[in-house]
């Protein structure tokens, strides 16, 4: 039976970054406790100036920049494109990671996984979106004020800015429908 939770970015709890150079707000995870256990998690961070990532051995990561002008990510020694808003980037958890802001700090999007758990796919949105989606967790992340949002079978939604709404235990094809900037995030189990 699937059960659909509205997430509000005013309750997202703060939580240490795993180097302890920052900062992050969790949006929502799948399990464990702390930085372990989860097979996959969803959070925002500030970053306030250049520096290194944390390592997350044996996890993924797609992060993309929510809010400032950029940055320029060097991974495992190599530099990669600059980020922009809503430009996503994905890369391995257990890569050495630094950035360089563009020009001053920024906020960030964060989605971390397990992909010998999970199967994960993230895309941006702007304008009107139709999407069909079979997977069995569904995250719908507003970047934006008053995000309608409205999925078959489930009441119509209405989303603050970073606000999220995530559709756990999904078993069928569901039409998910919005107007606005959106990321929309679908995870299914891997299977054995």
């Amino acid at each position: 039976m699937s059960q659909l939770t509205l997430l509000r970015a005013a309750d997202y709890p703060r939580m240490p970054w795993k180097n302890g150079g920052g900062s992050t707000e969790e949006i929502t995870r799948d399990g464990g406790s702390g930085l372990d256990g989860f097979g996959w998690r969803l959070s925002i961070a500030d970053i306030g100036e250049s520096g290194g990532f944390s390592s997350f051995a044996g996890y993924q990561r797609i992060i993309t920049v929510l809010q400032g002008e950029g940055m320029q990510l060097q991974v495992d020694g190599q530099p990669c494109r600059p980020l922009l808003p809503f430009d996503a980037f994905a890369f391995s958890g257990e890569s050495q990671v630094s950035c360089r802001l563009l020009d001053g700090p920024i906020r960030d999007f964060n989605l971390i996984y397990a992909p010998q758990r999970y199967r994960a796919r993230l895309q941006w949105f702007s304008g009107s979106t139709k999407v069909f989606s079979a997977a069995n967790t569904l995250l719908l992340f507003s970047a934006q004020a008053d995000l309608p949002v409205s999925i078959s079978g489930q009441p119509a939604q209405q989303l603050g800015r970073y606000d999220c709404l995530q559709l756990s235990g999904n078993e069928q094809l569901l039409e998910l429908e919005t107007t606005g900037r959106c990321c929309v995030i679908e995870l299914s189990g891997v299977s054995r």
